[in-house]
């Protein structure tokens, strides 16, 4: 009996299907022996070595594995084909007596009768350089968050932590929550003409006043401008048709499928993450058994093997025609610090279609396979092309602009509509079905539009943007977003509003204190630059007790600064309209083991306490747990509302939130007051619709 060693339970089953009789699988359930929980475990005097021991509970593992493998005519360690798995195997190794230089080491990208059998079969020794990059990882975190976790919770508040990339995405974070509360909005109107002709009315956007791009800045200005073009011929002055390509998509990598997921199937990254490894580890097929349905989910490579290509093509040109189907394969660029040692995430067999599959899987399992499955596809598929038209017309000293574009070739969409960020500023662009246009047409002119409008501040950040951002900026790797996101998440450090994620007052705080006191820490090119250290480590290039000595030096001397320099800090309060009777002071919000209660800032001059009662007059009824919610000011004086089952509950909104529901999409609406009207908007940001009603204003003698 040969002994296979993996991780997951989950695919054990997929495995022993696989392979038969012949083999008995294990699963450690992951990681087995580690720095202790409770000490640092890194002896930095004797360049940073490392003690490890057997976690908490693996115990019963390790007996199992000590066993079977005393049995076994061969033993092989099948742990995750990634830096965390190669360190996996060689702790087991180290656990088991295993050599160094033995033949020991499985891997494989899919889990496939094919690939799997060929894998046992060739057994490779373990890489250590890998496992060197996973140690230096584990190492310099250990010290980064042991270092400066407990600093913060002495200075700022008990149960924080801290860490080397979870702080660092959480200033981006806070830095964008700053430059929206920065932000000035200016006012800017939208000038549009309905025109005609051939019966077919379309609309163009107002570009340029002599020769210089032009947007009226108020109203006065607009009414101007409308008064001109009343009397004006609007006439074609230039027509350019070109025929335009679309490429196809990358299939996926790990952020790219966690940012369309969420994008486009409202999916969040931890349901994504969970959904990929049940998808990955297999899925029971009915009478086929459990089954793998995708490759390796932690990747940042775009590489496609060749088989799979080949039976891409296959599947496109008898399910879509030849000529959806490239005359050479596609072949995409991986970013420029792609570890490149997977394939991109794409189905194990396309035979396998969603649908053939849907019966079986739950809906979350179903939405995601059929995401990657139609993004594989697209990717092998042919160009789309467009007829496109850029029209410019011409009315006295103005000129307006259109542009229509018309599907020549679907291409790679008939199987995937790429997900568009959209620009909320840029709304002049357009693209429209038009009429048959020459230079020097005179079009009749239906109607002059005007829109008033305001620049917004950029977009607070999802779930999905910050992995994007994250990725674009060399911070993490494919396999640390999530638990990032969930930690800052879980920490409350930051909030969701929606998909958005809001940084909390602890937060920013947190960010703060950290930039004060722990500059290269909290500086993007820093962290970025201490990736590309561990990806040389993995190389080869460069050992990992130079990169963490060459880190610490300075690293000691800022946590010597922070511990004897740095005084208490204080997460700003929540001041209430209550007015202590005892001193006059406005009470603030404070949390003890029961729950709220409201305590007087001058304490312990002044003890007064009293029970927490919500403004009596509250703005609706939270749309996710069914509380109050009230009117709340942020640190920064800054309104938002909140419900009132905070912490349970960690609804928030910078908007009006009212009772009533949007007909498009059933999301809660918000509202916006003037002095003359009410402004009803979704609160979904994908959803656009508004309306406006008449404000009752009261007479008043």
């Amino acid at each position: 009996m040969k002994l296979v060693i993996i991780e997951g339970p989950g695919k054990r089953d997929t495995l022993k299907k696989y392979l038969g009789k012949e083999y008995d699988v294990v699963a450690t359930k992951g990681h087995i022996r580690d720095l202790p929980v409770k000490t640092m475990g890194v002896d930095i005097s004797k360049n940073f070595e490392p003690q490890y021991e057997i976690m908490p509970g693996k115990e019963s593992i390790i007996k199992e594995l000590k066993d079977k493998s005393a049995k076994a005519e061969k033993v092989l360690l099948a742990t995750d084909p990634d830096r965390e798995g190669e360190a996996i195997s060689w702790h087991i190794g180290k656990i088991l007596n295993i050599k160094e230089d033995e033949t020991c080491r499985v891997e494989f990208n899919e889990i496939s009768k094919a690939v799997v059998n060929n894998a046992v079969l060739n057994p490779r020794r373990i890489n250590m350089d890998l496992v060197h990059a996973q140690q230096g990882r584990r190492i310099l975190d250990r010290l980064v968050g042991y270092k400066i976790s407990p600093i913060i919770c002495k200075k700022i508040k008990s149960n924080l932590s801290a860490g080397r990339v979870q702080s660092v995405a959480l200033k981006i974070i806070v830095d964008r929550e700053k430059e929206i509360l920065n932000f000035k909005p200016k006012e800017y109107w939208n000038v549009a003409a309905v025109l005609n002709k051939d019966s077919i009315k379309f609309k163009a956007a107002l570009a340029t006043y002599k020769s210089k791009k032009f947007v009226p800045e108020n109203f006065d200005q607009t009414n101007e401008v409308l008064d001109y073009l009343k009397n004006q011929n609007f006439i074609v002055r230039e027509v350019k048709r070109t025929v335009t390509k679309s490429n196809p998509p990358p299939p996926f990598i790990t952020s790219t499928m966690q940012q369309d997921a969420l994008n486009k199937i409202g999916m969040s990254i931890a349901k994504t993450t969970k959904s990929a490894q049940a998808l990955y580890e297999g899925v029971e097929l009915g009478e086929e058994g459990k089954t793998a349905l995708i490759t390796y989910i932690r990747t940042d490579s775009t590489r496609v093997s060749p088989e799979a290509q080949a039976k891409a093509k296959e599947y496109i040109i008898k399910n879509y025609g030849a000529d959806f189907a490239p005359s050479s394969y596609n072949v995409f660029k991986s970013k420029k610090n792609a570890q490149d040692a997977h394939e991109a995430i794409r189905p194990i067999s396309l035979e396998k279609t969603p649908e053939s599959v849907k019966k079986y899987m739950t809906p979350d399992n179903y939405k995601l396979y059929k995401l990657i499955y139609e993004r594989f596809v697209a990717s092998q598929m042919s160009q789309a092309t467009y007829d496109s038209m850029s029209v410019i017309i011409e009315a006295g000293d103005y000129t307006f602009k259109v542009a229509g574009k018309t599907p020549l070739f679907a291409g790679f969409t008939r199987a995937y509509k790429v997900y568009e960020e959209v620009d909320e500023n840029n709304e002049n662009s357009t693209e429209i079905k038009l009429p048959k246009l020459n230079e020097n047409d005179v079009l009749e002119l239906l109607e002059l539009t005007k829109d008033q409008k305001f620049t917004k501040p950029p977009a607070r950040y999802t779930e999905a943007s910050i992995v994007k951002t994250m990725e674009e900026k060399g911070i993490g790797r494919p396999a640390t977003y999530a638990p990032t996101i969930a930690v800052l998440l879980n920490r409350s450090y930051t909030n969701k509003d929606g998909k958005y994620l809001i940084p909390t007052e602890l937060g920013v705080t947190v960010v703060e204190f950290l930039e004060k006191y722990f500059a290269d820490i909290m500086n993007i090119s820093f962290t970025a630059e201490m990736e590309d250290n561990l990806d040389k480590i993995e190389e080869g290039s460069m050992q990992w007790q130079e990169v963490i000595k060459n880190f610490y030096g300075d690293f000691e001397k800022e946590v010597i600064y922070a511990v004897r320099g740095s005084k208490k800090v204080s997460v700003p309060l929540e001041v209430s309209d209550v007015v202590c009777e005892k001193c006059g002071a406005n009470m603030v919000v404070r949390e003890g083991k029961t729950g709220k209660f409201l305590a007087c800032p001058n304490f312990p001059n002044c003890k007064n306490i009293k029970s927490f009662d919500e403004p009596k007059n509250s703005v609706c009824t939270c749309p996710e747990c069914g509380k109050e919610v009230f009117e709340r000011k942020t640190r920064f004086g800054k309104i938002f509302y909140g419900c009132s089952g905070y912490p349970t509950c960690k609804f928030a909104s910078w908007e009006k939130p009212t009772n009533l529901r949007c007909p498009k999409c059933k999301r809660y609406l918000t509202v916006r007051e003037t002095k003359t009207n009410l402004n009803y908007k979704c609160s979904n940001k994908d959803c656009d619709f508004e309306k406006q009603e008449d404000k009752v204003i009261e007479n008043k003698k």
